[in-house]
């Protein structure tokens, strides 16, 4: 993704007037805009492919942090030991 500070900048006043061409931008070019406020970033528009995209990895990397975390307190299992049990699990089930 190729963004250009320049033309992804926008101020909130020029997003309001332009509303609809701003939507079609982010969807056809798939790069967020920056809106200011007074000459302050305060909000990004952005397209809703690349938002759940974003959210998804933010997820995944939530896993990874919990996962991290069992391991770093010793909340493990031999990948061997739980097959096992799955294995036991079945055969009594089946």
């Amino acid at each position: 993704m190729s963004i250009s500070l320049r033309e992804n900048i926008k101020p909130v006043s020029y997003i309001k007037t332009n509303a609809a061409q701003m939507v079609r931008y982010v969807n056809e070019r798939k790069n967020p805009v920056i809106i200011t406020q007074n000459g302050h970033a305060k909000a990004v528009l952005m397209d809703i492919e690349t938002y759940q995209d974003t959210e998804d990895a933010f997820a995944l990397m939530n896993i990874i942090k919990l996962a991290e975390k069992d391991i770093k307190d010793g909340n493990v299992k031999k990948a061997d030991d739980v097959f096992k049990n799955i294995k036991e699990r079945i055969a009594k089930n089946g």
